[in-house]
């Protein structure tokens, strides 16, 4: 693809894959702002108002590592397409549904599509950028999507709902869709795939996708049925089975839907297990801190969206060009552990925040330190993840590492937001006032999500073996290759170019 594609060009389908991808982020928080309305319009009860939000995350979870994996085995290209018209078309549902189950199974499309695009559009990128340079920068340009996306939803949902209507949050999408569309179609040349075999693993399919679904649902109905509950603890039992029977195929199938043999890598192993707490860390930020601005401090959805911006920007800036200059000067290694500790140290300051707390003194230094450490780990994180992987297994390894990220959050929230929770009952029952007592929670909250990034920056300090690119998928391959402290200096050109052609 790399060879039909010339450098300008390729910089503008980075933007345009991109484009896809903050859809597909801004529509993971994007709604949440609008559930008021949504709710009173349609007639949704308290109960049945989460699942506008969990159609979305059950399908969308479930569906990351075969999306991927049909992505390597009939083209990349071709498989974002299908999650692009996929997303496109489901919002338009969203967007003129009238009813509660219309909404909700268009919700489910969407999850599907985004799903496809958010596994393959990585790889894309990969397979686009092969130079040590331009891979960092794009990779840059991707991580702040993906990490800033978010937070852009929160601003952008409050102006539509706001301005216009709920309906709106949905139907903006349409425009965007189609130009990424008919773009993508101009710009990306077509891939037939590149896996050895053709031939779709049906039964890990079907385990692995029923494996995740159950997972995510029991996560995210576990506030409401109870952790303990014979509800939760029998999914995440079942789920547990069906990982297992997945496992059991896996070994004994001739093409199987994930190559175990993925994992013997300890990078890839180890960025996708710092991926999990990583991203616990950041929806401690996003979530919590977002509660804290809005239930504590009284802050608009408008106010909340423009308190992430001085975040947002610091990562904009890193995904324009720091993040690359500092990974091509240090590595992964070192960029990643730095940034970890630097959102710990945000997380510890929002974990002292007061409840008549002001932003210049209370909230921004924990949004500067959240943005940089966000800025400086996201790109060293998906680097080492997709490092020694065959061109072949790209598409995978991109739906194994989102799938690390999306049920790491997941996860992390569903822990952060039990503790806080018990926290602030307990207070409460000893006979502090309310406020005080949610603010206490909160302070659980991001103390435990502190506590993720550094065990994570700890993990990638240890266990990461490769500087930038990766060089070899096993270490005994490895003769002079980029040490994982000193970046790219000191390898030689043939060396890097042979680095960067492996992942």
């Amino acid at each position: 693809m790399v060879a039909a594609i010339d450098g300008r060009k390729r910089w503008l389908a980075l933007m345009i894959l991109c484009l896809g991808v903050l859809m597909i982020v801004l529509d993971t928080t994007i709604v949440n702002v609008a559930l008021p309305s949504i709710g009173a319009d349609l007639g949704f009860s308290e109960t049945s108002l989460v699942w506008v939000v969990n159609a979305y995350m059950l399908t969308f979870g479930g569906f990351l590592l075969l999306g991927g994996r049909l992505g390597d085995l009939f083209g990349q290209r071709r498989l974002f397409l299908i999650g692009i018209i996929g997303f496109t078309l489901a919002s338009l549902a969203c967007g003129l549904a009238n009813s509660q189950v219309l909404l909700i199974g268009a919700r489910a499309v969407q999850g599907f599509g985004g799903a496809v695009v958010s596994a393959v559009s990585l790889s894309l990128i990969m397979t686009l950028f092969v130079e040590p340079v331009d891979r960092a920068k794009a990779m840059g340009v991707y991580g702040f999507v993906c990490a800033g996306g978010g937070s852009i939803g929160v601003l952008v949902g409050g102006l539509l709902t706001g301005a216009f209507s709920w309906h709106w949050i949905f139907l903006v999408n349409l425009p965007i869709g189609i130009a990424v569309y008919a773009l993508c179609r101009l710009l990306l040349p077509d891939d037939r795939g590149q896996a050895g075999s053709r031939s779709l693993d049906m039964a890990g399919a079907a385990t692995i996708t029923g494996s995740l679904m159950l997972a995510v649902y029991a996560v995210v109905n576990g506030n409401e049925a109870g952790w303990t509950s014979v509800s939760t603890l029998g999914l995440f039992a079942l789920a547990a089975l069906l990982f297992a029977v997945f496992i059991g195929i896996e070994v004994r199938v001739s093409a199987p839907l994930v190559p175990l043999a993925l994992f013997r890598s300890r990078n890839v192993t180890t960025a996708n297990v710092v991926g999990i707490l990583w991203a616990a860390a950041m929806f401690a930020w996003f979530f919590i801190s977002a509660l804290y601005l809005q239930r504590v401090l009284a802050y608009s959805p408008l106010q909340v969206g423009l308190g992430f911006l001085p975040a947002n920007l610091i990562m904009a800036a890193f995904s324009v060009g720091l993040s690359a200059t500092i990974v091509m000067r240090f590595g992964i290694r070192v960029p990643l552990a730095v940034g970890l500790l630097l959102a710990a140290t945000g997380l510890m300051l929002f974990a002292r925040a007061p409840v008549d707390g002001s932003f210049v003194v209370d909230v921004l230094p924990g949004m500067i330190l959240l943005g940089l450490g966000a800025g400086m780990a996201f790109n060293p994180v998906l680097l080492a993840a997709m490092s020694g992987v065959a061109p072949g297994e790209s598409g995978l390894a991109s739906g194994v590492v989102n799938t690390s990220f999306m049920m790491g959050g997941a996860l992390g929230l569903a822990i952060l937001a039990s503790l806080a929770s018990a926290r602030t009952s307990a207070l409460q029952a000893s006979g502090m006032d309310a406020l005080s007592a949610l603010n206490s929670g909160y302070h659980r909250a991001f103390a435990v999500g502190a506590a993720f990034a550094a065990v994570a920056a700890l993990l990638g300090v240890l266990f990461l073996r490769t500087g930038l690119h990766g060089a070899v998928r096993h270490e005994e391959e490895d003769d002079g290759g980029i040490d994982p402290d000193r970046g790219t200096q000191g390898v030689s050109g043939h060396a890097a170019e042979s680095a960067a052609s492996r992942i």
